[in-house]
């Protein structure tokens, strides 16, 4: 598939801040479309999805651990979490566990699990090393940066509705 580069907007009348130009959701989902599918062809092999392997890893450094303790870490609702947990306790890479009472559970890493994941770091890696090749290291720790302090700026500006779509 052919990419084509665009030029950039046109430069502000001088003295006149830059103004955004076209959808920022769009671009966003474009780049996070392009970036997935270059982690998704390095883990794919272990019968992982990138985004599967994200909430594997963050179970097995993270867990034991509580669903919504969980969810806030990724920055999930917690139907989306549960939605997205399903196919790593289908596959038998995690499970449910009763937590300290009745009413609590905790999100384990099965044996089974543990060793995909370290098996997938390795895969993880190649998929990074590529797009630090690809974009440059200094662009992608810039690029991070940005993310991290946009991240942040929502943070501040309110939570929105629950996220649906991950």
């Amino acid at each position: 598939m052919a990419t084509t580069r665009r030029s950039s907007p046109p430069a502000p009348p001088a003295g006149e801040p830059p103004r955004p130009q076209g959808c920022t959701n769009l671009r966003l989902h474009r780049l996070g479309r392009r970036v997935a599918r270059l982690y998704d062809e390095d883990v794919r092999a272990l019968g992982l999805k990138g985004t599967q392997y994200s909430l594997l890893s963050y179970i097995v450094t993270l867990g034991p651990i509580q669903p919504s303790v969980l969810a806030a870490h990724l920055d999930l609702g917690p139907s989306t979490l549960t939605r997205n947990l399903q196919p790593l306790i289908a596959r038998g890479w995690v499970r449910m566990e009763a937590g300290e009472n009745q009413r609590s559970r905790l999100v384990v890493a099965t044996d089974e699990g543990r060793a995909l994941r370290a098996e997938a770091q390795r895969a993880w890696k190649r998929s990074q090393l590529a797009l630090n090749d690809a974009l440059g290291a200094e662009r992608v720790v810039r690029l991070h940066a940005l993310i991290d302090e946009c991240m942040e700026l929502l943070n501040d500006a309110g939570d929105p509705k629950e996220d649906t779509d991950e």
